[in-house]
């Protein structure tokens, strides 16, 4: 039996608790108000706070579809929404030609849905089994400008038009999750259509809550202090402040080298797991991996 959609803010937070998602009640309300009103929901924040997650999370607990649109530079309506089997359409009209079908018979079949490619946005419309499926159309900050007159149809109708077949509308709609990074601002045509949230980086309870969910096999005490060390991380000048997903793993690296404790030595062995850039990790000297574990441990004790 496929599960029902959540009644309330509570059941909401309740229903991502139960894959592991520890959100705050700001974000509970967010996702919880997308599914009651049938709106996309619109995620912004930092790389690594969790926005892609949220869809997997969705998806998962409804025991629905995940379609996911990965944007990129250059992306387009035929990668994005579909396009026609020009190969198998060739092929038709050949066969056409050798059984001398008439021009409108051969040009009803080749635009049939049998040579229609389905893109993730063109699936999103269609019935699914178990209802209608998560659309998740990832880092849409990626994707060139005019890409996002494609979408503005989808999110206010729900609906695609195919030129040579008519306009396709969603029986129901999907629950559609827009991520961005931020790297470039979003069209106000886009945002208006949906609802927004930031999505902001934990405070230090709830990233050990996550890291109870997500890092069970590490010790309670080095769980507070891997969460205490990444708080006090954030605060310095660093080129990419690493996010709740780098916790995760670094805490699963720490429990894979059987670390009791943080020290100078276990963080200079295990930093890469936590922070990308070599100049982010140059600036962490011996003298300043002992600050910020000492700040850390203060941080974790308070």
């Amino acid at each position: 039996m496929t599960p029902s959609l959540p009644q309330s803010i509570d059941q909401t937070s309740a229903l991502l608790s139960t894959q592991g998602y520890v959100a705050d009640r700001a974000l509970s309300v967010s996702v919880f108000l997308a599914l009651k009103m049938g709106k996309p929901l619109f995620l912004e924040g930092e790389p690594g706070t969790g926005k892609t997650e949220i869809a997997k999370v969705l998806a998962s607990a409804l025991g629905r579809r995940l379609l996911r649109l990965q944007c990129y530079e250059g992306l387009d309506a035929a990668s994005a929404v579909y396009e026609w089997n020009y190969a198998a359409q060739m092929i038709e009209i050949r066969l056409a030609e050798a059984a001398h079908a008439s021009r409108e018979t051969v040009q009803t079949e080749i635009f049939s849905e049998r040579f229609l490619i389905k893109r993730p946005l063109l699936e999103a419309l269609e019935p699914q089994a178990g209802g209608p499926p998560v659309l998740l159309i990832d880092e849409l900050d990626r994707a060139d400008e005019p890409f996002e007159a494609f979408l503005l149809e989808i999110l206010s109708d729900f609906q695609v038009t195919v030129p040579e077949t008519g306009t396709i509308r969603a029986a129901e709609p999907p629950i559609v999750i827009i991520t961005s990074n931020r790297t470039r601002e979003i069209h106000d045509a886009v945002k208006r259509r949906c609802l927004y949230h930031w999505v902001d980086y934990p405070s230090l309870a709830r990233e050990l809550e996550i890291l109870k969910a997500k890092a069970p096999e590490l010790p309670a005490e080095l769980s507070r202090q891997v969460a205490a060390f990444v708080q006090t991380l954030r605060g310095e000048d660093l080129f990419k402040k690493p996010g709740v997903a780098e916790t995760i793993d670094w805490a699963a690296a720490l429990a894979a080298l059987d670390a009791v404790e943080l020290t100078p030595e276990v963080i200079r062995d295990s930093i890469g797991v936590l922070l990308k850039y070599q100049d982010d990790i140059a600036t962490l000297t011996s003298g300043e991996t002992a600050r910020l574990i000492d700040e850390a441990r203060m941080r974790a004790a308070a």
